[in-house]
């Protein structure tokens, strides 16, 4: 739940978690800069690195990822930031396939917006740990 008198790079990034952990495509690519660039790296071997440019490449990948987080499960536990800034500490519930068990992906999700208030860059950093 956001805070009262959240920053505006928190307030926009945090609705962003909110659109694609719900599988809401159209609201998390609302967000979106058109020239947005998206980084994702892990110390785990599976999935591999991500390095994305512009809208459609971006959504792409989220929505692969994203069909693997279980909907109602994904909890903003930390937010700060600026007008233009934002960093969230971010907990989801997973399962990357039908046999796969259900694990905990834990993320650190950086933010810089554009001067229209959209996301240009985010870099992201995650693990999965089975619970």
């Amino acid at each position: 739940m956001p805070a009262e008198n959240e920053p505006t790079a928190v307030a926009v990034a945090r609705a962003h978690v909110e659109a694609w952990s719900n599988h809401d495509w159209d609201t998390a690519r609302a967000s979106l800069a058109p020239d947005v660039h998206v980084t994702a790296t892990t110390v785990d071997p599976m999935p591999p690195k991500v390095d994305l440019v512009g809208v459609d490449e971006y959504m792409r990948g989220l929505e692969e990822f994203a069909q693997g987080v279980l909907p109602g499960t994904t909890r903003v536990t930390a937010g700060y930031g600026d007008g233009r800034r934002a960093l969230l500490h971010v907990s989801s519930r997973v399962r990357f396939g039908p046999d796969a068990p259900e694990m905990t992906l834990h993320g650190t999700r950086l933010y810089l917006l554009d001067e229209n208030q959209k996301i240009r860059d985010e870099q992201v950093v995650f693990v999965v740990l089975p619970e």
